[in-house]
């Protein structure tokens, strides 16, 4: 049987997107989606984030898990508000449509089995950075894809600094900016990566994780 009768016999639409993302992962680990998320979207998640981050709500990033967490500034400098899809606004409701979307699709195509999901926004303030660093903890090794998707004006030349590095193989650095709408996926526990420096503006994002567990 084809597959694409198979697929119809499922009730199931192809979706190119998310069917470019899977070949990436499963050739190079990662994948890079530009305009992911519309202007009028970023735009209206970028106002969520900001009338938070300008209500004091964000808080000191850490590291570990959220059980075990440490406040070290010359590891990772931004601040962070976790995301809770129950209280969620209407912009903030798109972006979770569109998440839960790729989880389904993910899970009817590649049974990755991922049954949870955690993201938070996160600023990133002139001067910091995050180290270089593995999405994956010795206690909890839940976390399948790392998922960052960037909420910027669209005018972030390179200048502003603030790219994201993936350590790919053959010591291979792949240098991405976070250019407003555009998506990054990868495997949480096979790439290293780190935020360079943050040279000017504030760098705003979503980050999260996909989850088997």
């Amino acid at each position: 049987m084809e597959t694409e009768e198979l697929f119809e016999q499922l009730d199931f639409t192809v979706n190119p997107v998310f069917e470019t993302l899977i070949e990436d992962i499963q050739n190079k680990q990662f994948s890079i989606i530009d305009n992911f998320f519309s202007s009028e979207e970023v735009s209206q998640l970028r106002n969520s984030l900001l009338e938070k981050y300008e209500a004091d709500r964000f808080k000191k990033s850490a590291i570990g898990n959220r059980v075990n967490e440490e406040i070290h500034t010359e590891i990772r400098g931004d601040f962070i508000l976790w995301m809770d899809q129950q209280k969620a606004t209407p912009s903030e409701q798109i972006f979770f449509n569109k998440i839960n979307a790729l989880v389904d699709y993910l899970n009817r195509t590649c049974f990755m089995g991922i049954l949870h999901k955690e993201f938070h926004y996160a600023v990133y303030p002139t001067g910091t950075f995050y180290a270089k660093h593995l999405d994956t903890f010795q206690n909890d090794d839940r976390r399948k894809l790392s998922v960052v998707c960037y909420l910027n004006e669209a005018n972030w030349p390179k200048e502003n600094g603030g790219e994201l590095s993936l350590y790919l193989a053959n010591n291979e650095v792949l240098d991405v900016l976070p250019l407003p709408g555009r998506v990054v996926i990868f495997e949480s526990q096979e790439l290293e990566h780190e935020v360079k420096v943050v040279k000017a503006a504030e760098r705003y994002s979503i980050t999260g994780w996909l989850k088997s567990r």
